[in-house]
């Protein structure tokens, strides 16, 4: 990941440098299963992402494009730390590399039984919500089982226990209107599971004395931007256990006048996701220095979305 930006930006090798040599390692030849390690995945995807957007900006300032209009930026999960480090509320790479960091490892942690084994996971369902959050109800019994992405009108993400899962995918089978996918991750992301993180997280974003956003940030936790004025440490520290609030993210954005999204850091996974809320809504995205190109291109109007 990122290895092209290091290698042609000099902003992005700053970047990378800046995160040292074991994360330069585990981004440019990382194997997928060591890269599923939440305390490794979060530090990697942060220091790609904000390679990527470090690098978009030196080029947009090379063309003379310095000016062009953010309207306003999100990002899912781990990305909203990007985000907020793009709007100088986390004022140094260094410093949201060591949060990230942090905040893997206690989610991780958090994750853990009591066997040493991941306690639960995360599965993809598809169908109706309303349908999604009934089965949830039906099948949560007196486990942990939630919706915790709330990603388009036809996808939900739900976590909880390996025991509450598994009956929510028995059910959603017998019920025929849902489809559930596993998904690949080590734990139960923004789930209560994650309640052990996040005392620790808020006492560490406190220590790091969070700036108010330059620009307009919309939050996971409400889906709307964040106010002003708003206690950063306690909301970021929320949002390791509450839902993600996508799909009414990007709803708000196209309210408030964005009119083309441009997804940064690895994959595309949220290009796709935003087609699903609006077919219409126009994406690209930049991981490396061909797509880096391409968005330029889609900049200057000399090709289409």
């Amino acid at each position: 990941m990122g290895k092209s930006l290091y290698e042609n930006s000099e902003v992005a090798r700053d970047v990378f440098d800046a995160a040292g040599e074991e994360i330069k390692e585990w981004c440019f030849n990382g194997t997928k299963e060591m890269l599923r390690i939440t305390s490794i995945t979060q530090p990697c995807i942060y220091t790609v992402t904000m390679a990527a957007y470090g690098a978009l900006l030196e080029e947009l300032a090379k063309l003379h494009m310095n000016a062009f209009e953010i309207e306003g930026m999100a990002g899912f999960s781990l990305g909203e730390y990007a985000a907020l480090t793009a709007a100088g509320s986390i004022d140094d790479y260094k410093k949201g590399i060591g949060i990230v960091t942090k905040r893997g490892q206690w989610m991780n942690d958090a994750g853990i039984g009591e066997d040493g084994e991941p306690a639960g996971g995360m599965t993809a369902a598809f169908g109706d919500r309303e349908n999604i959050l009934d089965c949830v109800e039906l099948c949560r019994e007196n486990g942990i089982l939630e919706c915790v992405n709330f990603n388009s009108p036809t996808q939900t993400v739900v976590a909880g226990d390996k025991a509450a899962l598994e009956r929510f995918r028995k059910r959603s089978k017998e019920l025929g209107h849902i489809k559930a996918i596993p998904l690949s991750v080590s734990t139960a992301f923004h789930s209560p599971m994650m309640k052990p993180s996040v005392e620790k997280l808020k006492q560490l974003l406190i220590n790091e004395k969070l700036h108010q956003p330059a620009g307009k940030i919309y939050s996971n936790v409400t889906g709307k931007p964040i106010e002003e004025n708003a206690d950063l440490a306690e909301l970021m520290a929320k949002q390791a256990m509450s839902p993600v609030y996508w799909q009414e993210t990007i709803e708000n954005m196209l309210k408030d006048g964005v009119e083309l999204f441009i997804e940064i850091g690895p994959g595309a996974t949220l290009s796709g996701i935003v087609k699903k809320i609006n077919h219409e809504i126009k994406t690209t995205h930049v991981e490396d220095m061909e797509s880096l190109q391409l968005t330029i291109g889609i900049l200057k109007g000399e090709i289409q979305c």
